[in-house]
């Protein structure tokens, strides 16, 4: 079954009362049992419930794995995956991640005795050699947030495979269209649904997804004990997303290359970072790896902080605004706004500048995302 037949079908067959093919919401918290230890799978909602292990089953589908697992937030995943350390263990993460990943590291994982080893640059070298007796887990990202640096999982694969500890990748920039990270040799890949899979700004959501049944059993022992699961509605919204997620990422590739290149002509930009243009240092890796090079891009504007206001000000159809992922086109600073989590020094670290733009690329116009753009660096 190809990938657009997945995200329909996996989800869900006719129901034999009604043969509707749209899946039920089930809001129900409790399910009759027909006796002792006789049910049909379900007892309480927070344990399993029909709308989200149809939710689950399809995520599970669409990144080749054996086992899915959903979350009422990207970080309530990320929560889920960490819960599986012990005081003393370490992981060897990579240096550019998503602002409240590296928040959860250290206030409050690193407390309680978790340490984090984290890596500049892309060299699967340097991740071998930060492994220890301690080690764990490698958790890295790819492409990253914001500086579109690749990691090439393969090779990362090989190395965690070789030290026993599972390598855990977000998946969320590029989405399960674009890069299949289990088929690549990852153990673990993470989602925060909110973002390309629900699609629509409209619902937010986490996933795990893995094919190791021990680490699955794990997971699901946390997401059922601490509870953060996603409602039926949201695990609705979700599936009906991701129906479309082949025909949205096609648009969104598309576009983010048009603009891409238009950014690279235009006087007031520079260091355009995208994947899919053949400057990117990682392009080759890019092509080898990637199903399309992602809707996601970042670029410096030469301008300072009020520069940049008015920059934003001037967009009339990209929205200056938090997150990534959906229909419409969103345009944000990480240092005032994604990363702003992090100290000027860690920023600095991880090469988020004072003037880096970072691009959530939709699926308007592409003519019309280029001419916004083209009208606001004019107000600069």
């Amino acid at each position: 079954m190809k990938f657009e037949t997945k995200a329909i079908r996996l989800s869900y067959s006719p129901d034999s009362q009604t043969n509707a093919v749209i899946p039920a919401i089930h809001l129900g918290t409790t399910f009759r049992f027909g006796g002792i230890n006789e049910n049909t799978g379900f007892d309480y909602s927070r344990s399993n419930n029909p709308t989200r292990s149809a939710l689950e089953r399809t995520l599970a589908g669409l990144e080749g794995a054996d086992f899915g697992l959903a979350f009422a937030s990207g970080m309530a995943a990320t929560d889920a995956v960490l819960s599986i350390l012990l005081p003393g263990e370490e992981v060897v993460a990579a240096r550019n991640l998503y602002g409240g990943t590296p928040r959860l590291f250290e206030s409050y994982y690193r407390p309680r005795g978790i340490k984090f080893n984290y890596i500049d640059g892309p060299d699967p070298e340097a991740y071998r050699k930060a492994i220890t007796p301690q080690t764990r887990m490698v958790w890295i990202e790819t492409p990253t947030n914001p500086q579109l640096q690749l990691l090439d999982i393969a090779a990362l694969a090989q190395v965690s495979k070789a030290a026993g500890v599972p390598l855990i990748v977000d998946n969320t920039f590029a989405s399960p269209y674009v890069q299949q990270p289990l088929a690549l040799g990852a153990d673990v890949v993470l989602h925060s649904t909110t973002k390309y899979l629900a699609g629509h700004h409209d619902v937010i959501g986490g996933g795990i997804v893995t094919s190791d049944a021990a680490l699955h059993e794990k997971f699901k022992f946390f997401q059922n004990t601490a509870g953060a699961i996603p409602s039926p509605f949201d695990c609705y919204l979700t599936m009906r997303g991701i129906k479309t997620l082949a025909l949205r990422m096609r648009q969104h590739c598309a576009n983010s290359l048009a603009i891409a290149k238009f950014l690279q002509t235009h006087p007031l930009v520079e260091n355009v970072l995208y994947p899919g243009l053949p400057e990117h240092p990682q392009h080759a890796l890019a092509k080898r790896q990637m199903n399309g090079f992602g809707g996601m891009l970042s670029f410096d504007i030469k301008a300072d902080l009020p520069g940049i206001d008015r920059f934003q000000k001037a967009l009339r159809v990209f929205h200056f605004a938090e997150s990534l992922g959906g229909a419409e086109s969103l345009l944000c600073h990480p240092t005032t706004m994604s990363h702003a989590v992090l100290t000027e020094q860690e920023r600095l670290a991880a090469s988020i500048t004072p003037r880096m733009i970072r691009v959530s690329v939709g699926i308007e116009h592409e003519d019309d995302l280029i001419e916004d753009l083209r009208g606001a660096l004019a107000a600069v």
